[in-house]
């Protein structure tokens, strides 16, 4: 599977561009991880990219075909997307919520294979006793966890998680990243996964994808290319260390740097 993005330029309505002449390839599988600052248009991207949102200008091609030749039914066989909050406002169970994620063959029988695929993902969130609950009844955090199941279950090829470890405690922070990362490597999976937690996507990612102002790539590379004193500097406007840890880049922050330092910064 591979996914090829050129050119691609997005804007609202009446609006400035919030993406402009993007150009990402991904060949691999592996976990990759969509970093930059609130406001970047990372959200905006991966909704390009699952045919959510129609890009203005530029292409994306998922295997060599364009995104616009495929129909939703075949997009959903082959992508899953989790975005940043589903909290239900339906009363329905937990359970039944996983299960719709089995439903992208478009079929409405349940199997034996999909009750087991959510028993397990069940399993693997900790949500087993809260199965027959109803889900809008949930915290924030375990909503989170019945959503990332629910994109589990998908089981397509291409995985698009939209800050999957919102609302989550620092240990099902690293859990959930711990799981992706395994699954996009045993199973031959592209995840894609935007995150504000620098140092845990330096940790886990295999590639870091680093977004700035206004809705760019800064650079794309592996966590020791990107996570340098400059680039976060740079991107977001704070002074850091970088240090080691396990052979992978960690930060030890700094203080932010000022507007006028921010400015004065850009223009060199």
């Amino acid at each position: 599977m591979e996914i090829l993005i050129e050119d691609l330029d997005f804007r609202y309505t009446a609006g400035r561009n919030v993406l402009n002449s993007i150009n990402i390839k991904i060949d691999e599988p592996g976990l990759y991880c969509i970093l930059g600052p609130n406001g970047v248009g990372k959200s905006t991207l991966v909704r390009c990219m699952n045919k959510l949102l129609q890009p203005t200008s530029g292409r994306i091609l998922i295997d060599g075909k364009d995104l616009n030749e495929y129909e939703i039914r075949e997009i959903s066989n082959i992508m899953s997307y989790v975005p940043v909050s589903t909290m239900s406002v339906f009363s329905m169970t937990v359970l039944d919520t996983i299960l719709l994620g089995r439903h992208n063959k478009h079929r409405w029988r349940n199997t034996e294979e999909d009750m087991q695929k959510v028993n397990k993902a069940l399993r693997v969130f900790g949500l087993e006793d809260l199965a027959m609950r109803n889900s809008n009844e949930l915290s924030a955090g375990q909503g989170q966890n019945v959503s990332l199941a629910r994109g589990l279950v998908q089981e397509t090829e291409i995985l698009i998680l939209d800050e999957p470890t919102a609302n989550l405690d620092v240990r099902h922070q690293v859990f959930v990243t711990e799981l992706f990362r395994e699954l996009a490597a045993a199973a031959g999976k592209i995840i894609i996964m935007i995150s504000h937690d620098l140092n845990i996507a330096s940790k886990y990612a295999d590639k870091l994808i680093l977004m700035s102002e206004p809705g760019t790539i800064y650079k794309i590379g592996t966590p020791e290319e990107i996570i340098t004193p400059d680039n976060i500097e740079f991107v977001y406007g704070v002074k850091c260390k970088v240090l080691s840890d396990s052979g992978r880049p960690l930060i030890a922050l700094g203080h932010a740097l000022t507007d006028d330092e921010m400015r004065v910064r850009r223009d060199q």
